[in-house]
């Protein structure tokens, strides 16, 4: 593939106005991951065929690729202008999607389903508009209509079961997430959703099983962690949490399981342990997402309480170093502000749901 660019990039340096080769550049850059590369060949060729609809359409592609989705919905808006084609408005509706314009998404995707009424893709992505917009009822109705053209769409019975599960419909909920694990026994979120009925009902076995598997196939679920800790703290299953909670930790540090830990060592009165994690949780405090003064709270609480000192190569923390954090964290978001100011906008860089 590598020789094939340089031919054609050979090609264009005697002969620049070959149009013929840079579009085949263009598109063999793309699919090498050379995106500017490919977005400068694309440029230059709209500036030869504005009206060129295939143009638009692919230099559209290049910028979603690059994540600049205001310059791609551009691009695909031109391209539906020129030639009103279903991919064009397909392509314009996940861009709507990614910028969290519902309504707009919503329009694209009719616009496709009136040449394709068929496509099971656009009934899932308005089911993911119409979610967004509390539409619950048309978001249902767009999954199952996508489960209904596509059986082994997996996310359609996900999001579906979702929308159960809000309404406090669990048995159809399950039904929906069962299946997703029928044809993804993999899909760590169907096991946890599982796992929260299982809980909310009662079924606190069914309940750790789910869980167990919830972690089994995603080690990064820290909910499903905090789950786990609470039951198994109800049900006295100490030695067990431990082991799984001090196992995870062996594989990376995080702030909120070093927390969770410190509460199972607090339940059974091991203060040195409690102290000892409350202090490695606020060392984490990237990844820790209960309060971190409550946190330094509880630890100069319990050494007082106790008398424990924490091992010299330990932190201790007071209320002057709630303070200086306070200080920091008003500096970082004074100069959260300049950059918005400086940027002329606030960029949102959450995309909208995805498969």
């Amino acid at each position: 593939m590598g020789g094939e660019i340089e031919i054609l990039q050979e090609t264009l340096r005697q002969d620049p106005s070959n149009f013929q080769a840079r579009r085949e550049l263009a598109v063999l850059l793309a699919n090498n991951g050379f995106n500017e590369e490919a977005l400068g060949n694309l440029k230059y060729l709209e500036k030869y065929f504005p009206d060129d609809a295939d143009i638009s359409y692919n230099i559209g592609i290049i910028y979603e690729k690059l994540k600049d989705y205001l310059s791609a919905e551009a691009a695909y808006k031109k391209a539906v202008e020129i030639s009103p084609q279903a991919d064009f408005y397909y392509n314009l509706g996940e861009v709507f999607i990614s910028l969290k314009k519902w309504q707009e998404g919503i329009d694209a995707f009719q616009e496709v389903l009136k040449t394709d009424p068929n496509d099971g893709n656009c009934y899932f992505n308005l089911g993911i508009c119409y979610s967004n917009l509390d539409e619950k009822k048309l978001a249902e109705d767009n999954f199952r209509k996508s489960i209904e053209i596509n059986p082994k769409d997996l996310y359609a019975h996900f999001y579906l079961g979702n929308i159960y599960q809000e309404q406090g419909l669990t048995n159809f909920a399950e039904d929906c997430y069962k299946k997703v694990l029928e044809i993804s026994p993999d899909y760590s979120w169907a096991y946890f959703n599982l796992a929260s009925i299982a809980y909310q009902n009662g079924n606190i076995d069914d309940a750790k099983t789910n869980l167990l598997l919830t972690i089994e196939y995603n080690k990064q679920d820290i909910d499903a962690y905090k789950l786990l800790t609470k039951i198994s703290i109800k049900d006295n299953d100490i030695e067990n949490i431990l082991t799984i909670l001090h196992t995870r930790l062996e594989d990376e540090e995080n702030g909120d399981l070093y927390y969770i830990l410190s509460q199972v060592y607090k339940h059974i009165g091991d203060y040195d342990n409690c102290i000892k994690y409350l202090n490695l949780a606020l060392k984490n405090s990237l990844t820790l997402t209960y309060p971190i003064d409550s946190v330094k709270s509880e630890f100069n609480q319990i050494k007082e309480q106790t008398g424990v000192e924490p091992p010299d190569e330990m932190e201790e923390y007071n209320s002057e170093d709630d303070e200086e954090e306070n200080d920091k964290e008003e500096e970082e978001e004074d100069m959260d502000d300049k950059e918005v100011d400086n940027s002329g906008e606030d960029e949102d860089s959450d995309n909208g749901e995805e498969r």
